[in-house]
């Protein structure tokens, strides 16, 4: 599924996966969250409820510029850099222009719609 982020009034595009995490995130749709950092290395913002994890894998390594989800807090995480491998983080997706996790450093308040 084709998806934009609004990240502090810019248009991102990104690609979710086909899991199941990724298709409740989509049940959501649009969504817009307040994000803070977290280890400098992703942004940080919670759903309004903790998401369907069925089927997901025990672990991921994120790399900058992908989508996740951690379920154990209920957030998403948004990479701006290469994350740590990280049990219980679940892989969404990831943005569409590499050049675009610069803005995802300083963001504040993301907007996530479904795109055509």
């Amino acid at each position: 599924m084709n998806i934009r982020l609004t990240i502090d009034g810019h248009a991102v595009d990104a690609t979710l996966n086909d899991s199941t995490t990724a298709r409740d995130l989509v049940s959501l749709l649009p969504l817009t969250l307040d994000v803070e950092d977290f280890h400098q290395t992703e942004r940080i913002g919670y759903p309004p409820r903790k998401l369907d994890t069925t089927g997901a894998p025990d672990a991921s390594h994120p790399k900058a510029g992908d989508l996740a989800y951690y379920a154990p807090w209920g957030n998403l995480a948004l990479f701006h850099r290469d994350g740590e491998h990280s049990p219980n983080l679940v892989i969404l997706g990831r943005l569409s222009d590499p050049s675009d996790t610069d803005r995802l450093a300083t963001a504040e308040r993301i907007r996530i719609e479904a795109r055509s």
